[in-house]
């Protein structure tokens, strides 16, 4: 027996560092994906708790110790965290996968071990980071600094809650800022192990707080006038709502947002090495992902070869219970996710796309929020499944006619997140990555490398996170004059 059964509840939430009862009685319930039953009960944190996490953290970053702390302090507290990962690594991944249907086969790296990184990847980058530097001025020397920035307000979606918790705490942290991580209503339960990691590490009272709670209160969190920098990763729409609400306070925003990536496969391209490198990554997390290789382009001289080597691959994959380990495919979210790709699914055919493989709901499935693997043929760019994000498991497979079109098909989309190449030419790979416009390319392979910036052109967002040019989004740069020959004095 594989699906979970057992039910997870929590009273309290996790404000300024310490578990406390909330001031309100609402209750967020949460459902399996699988089962369509309850599987969690948790707080649903009011604007008063929003009011009560806030005014901790300003009090942390205006008089307590967190800032004020040596680097090495801060790191070692991090580590701790980050050590807690790898400890607990399973827990995170089967909570994830019973909440959200990621697969436990992918969950424990995807969700897990992979925030782990995160957190690793954060400390070496603030190891190396250039905090103050001296720089000759026009009219004297100056001293160019970076101060943490203050209080943050992280808001945290559903498909990789860890990862994306992970990609803004590590850096504000280390940083010396203080948080509020608003975490998703579907996925509120592995919020509570990271809190009590938090706990254990020893992070000063106030530092910390995590609040699930739904929409409004976000809102009411990103537009509040004490928080100093909003880091949200999430739809276009909600990114635009965020970007509007925090604009009155001039509140600093960092948004990582949506993807519709193109995976180019060049003519001469080792066809069975593309299929079995850009298959997990299109449908990763149930096709869930703002990075997935969601519009795959073919050359004409090789489309009918490439559509029955993808089509063959996305229909062997093994759909079922997500926490059982030989599932490769499971259920969506929620009921809205599935009826969005089962809408989609209707569109593309209305639209004079051909289903190559899945298209419907799996038989085998009584229950549970799932929709088969689905590849679409003879997809035009210009069609709807190929310009929106789905976020279900709905891939275009489109063709071109020679290497310039498919840049340009790859550029021509309101987003600009990922993308990859693959050819038996590196050089030539690299080419291509230099031309397509977006955040994020690989070439004969697909990763996300931490230690990089990751963010996204066009509407795929603003800012960067990861490397030292996310880690940069939580300071400030302050310059100081200083009286001319100083440093030769």
């Amino acid at each position: 027996m594989t699906e979970r059964t057992e039910l997870v509840e929590h009273g309290q939430l996790f404000i300024g560092g310490e578990f406390t009862d909330p001031l309100g009685t609402e209750v967020i319930e949460v459902i399996s994906p699988h089962t369509e039953q309850v599987i969690g009960r948790v707080p649903h944190a009011s604007e008063g708790d929003v009011d009560r996490a806030v005014a901790a953290a300003r009090r942390a970053f205006d008089e307590g110790p967190w800032p004020r702390m040596g680097l090495d302090e801060r790191i070692a507290v991090i580590t701790r965290i980050k050590d807690a990962f790898a400890v607990r690594h399973e827990e995170f991944a089967r909570l994830i996968s019973a909440q959200n249907g990621t697969p436990y086969s992918s969950s424990v790296m995807v969700q897990a071990l992979a925030a782990m990184m995160v957190w690793d990847s954060a400390i070496t980058v603030a190891r190396d980071f250039p905090y103050e530097e001296r720089r000759d001025g026009v009219l004297g020397p100056l001293l160019v600094r970076r101060e943490p920035v203050g209080v943050v307000a992280a808001v945290v979606p559903w498909n990789v809650p860890q990862f994306t918790a992970a990609a803004k705490l590590a850096p504000a942290l280390l940083a010396g800022c203080t948080a509020v991580l608003k975490v998703s209503p579907e996925t509120p339960l592995d919020a509570y192990v990271l809190a009590e990691i938090a706990e254990e590490a020893g992070l000063p009272p106030g530092v910390l707080s995590i609040l699930p709670a739904d929409r409004e209160v976000s809102e009411y969190l990103v537009g509040h006038r004490d928080v100093d920098k909003v880091s949200f990763t999430g739809s276009v729409a909600a990114g635009r709502r965020v970007m509007e609400v925090a604009s009155r306070n001039l509140t600093r925003v960092t948004l990582e947002l949506g993807g519709k990536s193109a995976a180019i496969i060049l003519p001469d391209a080792d066809l069975e090495a593309a299929v079995a490198g850009i298959v997990p990554f299109a449908w990763m997390i149930n096709g869930q992902a703002c990075v997935a290789q969601t519009r795959i382009l073919a050359p004409n001289s090789r489309y009918d070869e490439m559509a029955e080597a993808f089509a063959a691959a996305a229909g062997a994959l093994r759909v079922g219970d997500p926490l059982d380990p030989t599932t490769e495919l499971g259920p969506l979210v929620a009921r809205r996710q599935q009826q969005r790709s089962l809408d989609y699914i209707k569109l593309g055919q209305e639209e004079g796309a051909k289903i190559l493989t899945g298209g419907n709901r799996p038989a085998a499935q009584e229950r549970g929020w799932y929709v088969e693997p689905t590849l679409f043929g003879s997809v035009d760019n210009s069609m709807r499944i190929a310009r929106e994000e789905i976020f279900g498991p709905v891939i275009c497979l489109i063709p071109y006619e020679d290497e310039a079109e498919a840049v340009r098909i790859a550029d021509d989309s309101p987003y600009g997140l990922s993308g990859s190449v693959w050819t038996a030419d590196t050089e030539r790979g690299i080419d291509v990555a230099r031309r397509v416009r977006t955040g994020t390319y690989s070439v004969n392979t697909f990763s996300l490398d931490m230690l990089g910036p990751f963010g996204g052109y066009k509407n795929s967002g603003l800012g960067r996170e990861f490397g030292p040019e996310g880690y940069g989004e939580f300071f400030e740069h302050k310059m100081i004059h200083l009286p001319a020959g100083y440093w030769e004095a």
